[in-house]
């Protein structure tokens, strides 16, 4: 675990020995991970690594998790999911730099049926409850990265102008990279809030997709 005085934003936690269900793939120019669920439901998932690329096990245990909860998951492109996949409803989920993609892509991609970012950092900027589908928020209360007064100001904005369903839960006790950075064993006191976020996050796709 990483020295959470001096944290690099998304290295606080484990790194899960883990070697997936999916494989990899190659879409044009990116490099992706698929993982299908046993059930064609015609449902894709995206998710947005954090800064440790699209291959670190913890990225594909979760989508593992959620392609394990209906939905095919794959780090590309809308053309790809369509197309290779038969996704006719499509969500997006991100971690840290992946949860701040997930929000700046829910206000410009009406495609997305649901999103969720997780531990994104806000930007102080006047468009940013424009969401233009749900989205759920997931962040923790001793967040280094992320101050609560963020996490306030993003409240506000989207209780004063959002016109979407959208979902703001912080985690308490909880730092960053807690939903998955971390293991199901860590800590008993820490279990209960990691399954709890990442119940919530399959819960708010299957409730919007």
């Amino acid at each position: 675990m990483a020295n959470e005085a001096y944290p690099c934003p998304c290295d606080i936690g484990h790194r899960l020995e883990y070697g997936g269900l999916g494989r990899e793939v190659q879409v044009e120019h990116i490099k992706a991970y698929v993982t299908k669920s046993p059930v064609d439901a015609g449902k894709a998932v995206i998710v947005i690594q954090d800064i440790f690329g699209w291959q670190l096990p913890n990225t594909r245990y979760i989508a593992d998790m959620i392609s394990g909860n209906g939905y095919t998951e794959i780090s590309a492109i809308l053309k790809y999911l369509k197309q290779q996949c038969h996704a006719q409803k499509i969500g997006i989920v991100g971690f840290c730099w992946g949860g701040t993609a997930v929000h700046h892509l829910m206000m410009k991609y009406s495609e997305f049926r649901a999103g969720v970012s997780v531990y994104g950092i806000v930007k102080d900027s006047e468009d940013i409850y424009n969401l233009k589908n749900p989205t759920l928020f997931i962040f923790a209360e001793n967040d280094v990265v992320i101050p609560l007064k963020d996490v306030s100001l993003l409240t506000q904005k989207l209780k004063e102008h959002c016109k979407v369903e959208y979902q703001i839960k912080t985690f308490s006790g909880q730092t960053h990279g807690f939903v998955h950075r971390k293991r199901e064993d860590c800590s008993p006191a820490d279990k209960p809030y990691i399954d709890e976020a990442r119940r919530n996050l399959i819960e708010w796709l299957n409730k919007y997709m």
